[in-house]
């Protein structure tokens, strides 16, 4: 289901399938409302797709539709130079609206940590509900925003 880009929404670019599948999970927890408000999209395929995509697409929709927000969804793979060249990919009129979301480790290990898409998905859900940060605060990087 597709956003409608006439009211707020966000669209989530997942990097690869377990990515997506976390998107996916954490999507089927939104009521019916909030549900139409998000899209997640087709994988890009690695982190610097992401970037690529990024740039060459959704850049320019994103200053024509002021009520789009985007999540870069990427796996840091420990690498915390790869969190410095994804924030800096986003230009800085953009940076209210553009968040980088990830596993700062390996995301096996996340995995590990919380358990199966459909738990960590819920888990992720109830933490936005809830204005928390249980669950990530327990064993991925907290949320990341270049801020302009």
């Amino acid at each position: 289901m597709s956003a409608n880009k006439h009211l707020p929404h966000v669209l989530v670019l997942p990097e690869d399938d377990a990515d997506r599948e976390l998107a996916n999970r954490f999507q089927l927890q939104l009521d019916s409302v909030r549900l139409r408000q998000m899209q997640v999209l087709e994988v890009a395929g690695g982190w610097r797709a992401v970037l690529e995509r990024f740039r060459s697409y959704h850049v320019a929709l994103l200053k024509s539709l002021p009520l789009r927000f985007m999540v870069l969804l990427i796996d840091f793979d420990g690498d915390p130079e790869r969190q410095r060249t994804v924030l800096a990919d986003i230009p800085p009129h953009l940076a209210d609206r553009v968040f980088v979301l990830g596993s700062l480790s390996d995301p096996e290990d996340l995995k590990k940590a919380l358990g199966p898409y459909e738990t960590r998905g819920s888990a992720l859900a109830r933490d936005c509900r809830d204005e928390t940060s249980t669950t990530l605060g327990s064993s991925a990087a907290p949320a990341q925003r270049k801020r302009g």
